[in-house]
């Protein structure tokens, strides 16, 4: 399973919503890749990081880092070449990633949600 495919089912299995990829190769020389979802509340926030977590590591694939604690509203997990974003619904909202990289290509993740 490729990182990516690993990383929007962890985010579906545990009912992330919202679910964005974006193509960042042309942007940024740090990373391929951001994932974007929301999430209804912090304990199902909290539910996605450690799915996103442990099935990168089930994979094989390494977690550099992750920033947000249990009452963040924004929690940013490092895998390298994907950088996945899990915000509560209004902080996604206020933030906007997906207009201010609005002009990079989104990748389709259809296949991969259930």
């Amino acid at each position: 399973m490729e990182k990516l495919e690993c990383i929007v089912k962890a985010i579906d299995d545990k009912l992330g919503s919202d679910i964005v990829a974006i193509d960042m190769q042309m942007a940024s020389p740090m990373f391929d890749t951001f994932v974007l979802c929301s999430a209804s509340n912090e304990r199902l926030m909290q539910a996605i990081k450690e799915s996103v977590v442990d099935e990168c590591q089930k994979h094989g694939y390494d977690i550099k880092h992750v920033e947000g604690g249990k009452t963040s509203k924004w929690i940013l997990i490092d895998a390298g070449d994907i950088v996945c974003h899990i915000f509560d619904k209004n902080e996604r909202q206020n933030y906007n990633l997906e207009k201010l990289w609005g002009d990079m290509p989104q990748l389709d993740v259809s296949e991969y949600l259930s």
